[in-house]
């Protein structure tokens, strides 16, 4: 059996590294962790095409079966793609979080539909595809379990096309219930997670000394962040990821965090509002906080990525500058900001719907970084050139060293990290904003909070699609 897996592009983020010799996204962990989810006595011969190294075509995709992971951005490419390869007489799959969201859509681009995550279905769809009976939709059981599983199968990816392969995962999902975000609705809020002595065992088998945990909370359940953290130590490695604010609170925890080589976080603050962030059911994010967690993330050696929502219903047409400017009085490492998307099935959707205020269906344009919906205090098209300014003031040479100065965390780095960044604020017209983070060869998973993936899955780990940004609180009301 000949299987090939596809991550598909979208229409910004494509190959391109811009000012870099080398792509600025790190290696898929979720087409490595399918492929080791083939069941070895099919003795299959599976290859990946990850799209957003290179463009595949398919006139000349030479595979039995086709599994094509989408996100709602790229999910055009992948129906193209996906049409196509069926014109051929190819069985294709399509699954991730889009098609997870919207099946039926799916459907009528596919042989069979993965719904959920996929470690016990994708296994049991390639045994019924193997032996002719395979189904219509293949949903997630109600057993699922992380334990156990082989490890990714890194060695498919070409790792001189990567920032780094060294992507790991310990937990999916998030206990918290946001309302902008597609992990509840897609998942639910029951967080799984992998034994940690498993997890230790794969970066210990890979050999990596600097890794990136693309897990959408790493400390949505403290007790097992803390064992984590402890198992970490040893290692002496410096890692990446995504966490919430609330590691802010738990004193023990973030030392803990610093001393299991924690480097960077990316944490979702959203909005400087604190009606919007009880509105989006983000209360627990404190703005009046900010300052003092950046500076106890610094004193720990800890960067932070801070990624702000434009566009909430609070939000005025001088959120930007307001925004942009606390960003550099915090000395935020890495700031980055995203426009709302209202993701389809999510709740954030289903009210701007019902308020007649979604403005189209195009889910090329459904990438945090373009207007799809009317705001309730500026045009779409002030949204649209306020957050490219923020994005612009924020990455002003002035303001670059204005940061950088006031943080003082790991400099080298970071000033390389904001003169790439830099480089999209400058050119957000030709390129989606990069995926990587601080340190270089660390880029961000995808996204805690505001920030979409660029690469998840058919569906499995990796940098699940996240919603773009808050929802709105309370018509009418603004934040001033």
């Amino acid at each position: 059996m000949r299987i090939a897996l596809v991550s598909p592009k979208g229409p910004l983020y494509r190959h391109r590294g811009g000012i870099f010799p080398r792509s600025l996204r790190y290696a898929p962990l979720t087409l490595t962790t399918l492929a080791a989810y083939v069941p070895p006595e099919l003795q299959a011969r599976v290859e990946l095409h990850d799209e957003g190294i290179a463009d595949l075509e398919p006139d000349r995709l030479d595979a039995d079966l086709v599994g094509i992971t989408l996100i709602t951005g790229n999910a055009p490419r992948a129906y193209e793609l996906a049409d196509r390869l069926r014109a051929r007489g190819k069985t294709v799959v399509l699954g991730g979080p889009h098609p997870t969201l919207l099946p039926d859509e799916a459907a009528g681009h596919a042989d069979a539909v993965v719904v959920g995550y996929a470690e016990q279905t994708w296994p049991e769809l390639l045994r019924d595809f193997s032996a002719g009976r395979l189904r219509r939709r293949y949903l997630q059981g109600p057993d699922l379990s992380l334990a156990g599983l082989p490890v990714p199968r890194r060695d498919l990816l070409d790792r001189r096309r990567y920032m780094t392969s060294a992507v790991f995962e310990a937990t999916r999902s998030c206990a918290h219930d946001c309302e902008f975000c597609v992990a509840p609705t897609a998942w639910g809020r029951k967080q799984y997670q992998k034994p940690v002595e498993e997890v230790v065992a794969d970066i210990r088998q890979f050999g990596a000394r600097k890794l990136l945990f693309v897990d959408l909370n790493l400390v949505s359940d403290p007790r097992y962040a803390a064992r984590l953290f402890e198992a970490l130590i040893p290692l002496k490695v410096r890692w990446y990821g995504l966490a919430t604010t609330l590691i802010a609170l738990e004193r023990d925890l973030l030392e803990l965090a610093a001393r299991s080589g924690c480097a960077g976080l990316l944490m979702g603050l959203e909005s400087l509002c604190e009606a919007s962030l009880g509105q989006t059911r983000k209360g627990f994010n404190d703005p009046e906080r900010y300052r003092e967690m950046v500076a106890d993330l610094h004193r720990h050696g800890i960067s932070l990525m801070g990624c702000f929502a434009f566009g909430l219903d609070g939000d005025t047409p001088d959120v930007f500058e307001k925004t942009a400017r606390f960003a550099i009085e915090a000395a935020i490492d890495l700031p980055r900001f995203a426009i709302v998307t209202p993701f389809p099935a999510t709740p954030l959707h289903r009210r701007l719907e019902a308020e007649g205020r979604i403005l189209h269906r195009n889910w090329e344009l459904y990438d945090a970084q373009h207007v799809v919906f009317r705001p309730l205090h500026m045009t779409p098209e002030e949204l649209q050139q306020g957050h490219e300014r923020a994005w612009k003031q924020t990455y002003s040479f002035g303001a670059i060293a204005s940061r950088l100065w006031r943080a003082r965390v790991a400099p080298q780095v970071s000033l390389a990290a904001n003169l790439g960044y830099r480089f999209y604020a400058r050119n957000l017209h030709r390129f989606y904003t990069c995926d990587w983070f601080l340190g270089g060869a660390e880029p961000l998973g995808a996204g805690a909070s505001v920030v979409a993936a660029p690469a998840p899955s058919v569906e499995v780990p990796a940098g699940v699609h996240l919603a773009g940004a808050g929802e709105p609180r309370g018509r009418g009301a603004t934040c001033g």
